[in-house]
């Protein structure tokens, strides 16, 4: 194994209890654990009959089939096919009954408790360890290599394993706020917008009750469009400025553009067609067609992004709802290519019901709400998880190695 140099056995965290008490023991995978690999068995996908049990592969689950080799509480960790950085998720706990193909690692664990094993490799980059380019693999030789900090003491071990796994419980907890939050809203929305082939929706705020059927518009009629285009690359000076330009990996999860990966220099920008704030940005081009978006602040977009500068009589905040609803109706129109495309015509004649300014902006603040509520328990869970990984680092020693 690797030469473990300059040692210091003693996390920067330590629960009161522990801290004059004995130390911690570095030792190697192979000296902690049993490794099960022998019984793990891969079946192709034309192979697998479907049913109840999980069957894993190097990132976790892949599919469900209908028996099982496994029937305890074990660690799985990615051999090929995985993701090895820090706190890329490498290892895992699998319980109960399920399958394991070949491209994890199977541990039974002896002398660390599991969570706290399966903490530490999340933790640490595994990437050194990791040899080969086609496919890259932690090779069995290599995964029983690993150096692992012990404490000595059992119920310390147990003191930071329940500590972890507390927080990982709070996690879920809010996490399933959040789906909570987003499955209502997905019903809400499909009660305030028509239904395929309908002109009005199911549920109408009471003051708009009566009003009749909603217009049903080209988008081209309701704003302006506006395709992006990308400055010349081979200048330097058009980049690194402070000039928001968008591409799709800029529109994730979240409704508003405040940030953006690439930044543009007042002369790059001067060659690019700007966006003007609180716009709707929509993914015309590639795999991730269909991802929509508004802009906190004037930007640019790359040429993937179809802008919709709205008109007066039109909400930005209405249209972002609407074209988040038929997103991916919009979305198959580019039909199976390679790289599925909606050109800027076609996308200027996807059809959108519109009821009066009033109403659009009634639906709007509605869901603008239940959008603040979303990002707001986002956020919640983004911190949580920092919190986590910056516990992890005070709760285990660090290792040097050459």
């Amino acid at each position: 194994m690797n030469q473990v140099i300059n040692i210091k056995l003693v996390p920067k965290l330590r629960f009161p209890e522990f801290r004059n008490n004995s130390g911690w023991l570095l030792k190697t995978i192979a000296e902690t654990c049993d490794i099960l690999n022998n019984l793990r068995k891969p079946v192709t996908s034309t192979h697998r009959l479907k049913g109840k049990y999980p069957y894993y592969g190097a990132s976790g689950i892949v599919d469900f089939v209908d028996d099982y080799i496994f029937n305890e509480r074990l660690l799985l960790v990615g051999e090929d096919g995985a993701k090895w950085g820090s706190f890329e998720n490498t290892a895992f706990i699998a319980e109960g009954k399920y399958w394991v193909n070949n491209h994890a690692h199977v541990l039974r664990t002896l002398e660390i408790i599991d969570i706290l094993l399966e903490n530490y490799l999340v933790m640490i980059d595994l990437s050194k360890y990791v040899t080969g380019a086609a496919p890259p693999k932690l090779t069995l030789g290599k995964l029983k290599e690993i150096p692992i900090p012990i404490p000595i003491n059992k119920t310390e071990q147990q003191k930071i394993a329940d500590c972890l796994s507390s927080l990982d419980d709070l996690i879920t907890a809010e996490t399933q706020k959040l789906d909570a939050l987003k499955d209502h809203k997905k019903g809400l929305m499909q009660q305030l917008f028509p239904g395929e082939g309908e002109m009005e929706p199911k549920l109408r705020f009471e003051e708009f009750r009566g009003s009749g059927e909603w217009e049903e518009l080209p988008l081209g009629k309701a704003a302006e469009i506006i395709t992006g285009n990308t400055p010349p690359t081979n200048d330097t000076n058009n980049y690194g400025g402070e000039r928001l330009f968008v591409s799709p990996a800029d529109i994730s999860n979240g409704r508003f553009i405040t940030q953006t990966k690439t930044k543009l220099s007042e002369k790059g920008y001067s060659l690019t067609r700007r966006i003007k704030e609180n716009s709707v940005l929509f993914v015309c081009i590639g795999s991730t067609i269909g991802k929509v978006a508004q802009n906190k602040y004037e930007c640019a977009t790359n040429q993937q992004i179809n802008s919709l500068v709205p008109y007066e009589a039109y909400s930005s905040d209405f249209i972002y709802s609407a074209l988040e609803f038929k997103a991916s109706k919009i979305a198959a129109i580019a039909g199976n290519h390679a790289v599925p495309i909606i050109n800027k015509s076609l996308f200027s004649s996807v059809l959108v019901g519109f009821p009066s300014f009033k109403e659009q902006e009634k639906i709007a603040k509605c869901l603008s709400t239940l959008d603040e509520l979303i990002s707001a328990q986002t956020e919640k869970i983004v911190e949580l998880q920092k919190h986590k990984k910056g516990l992890m680092q005070g709760l285990f020693p660090v290792i040097k190695t050459k």
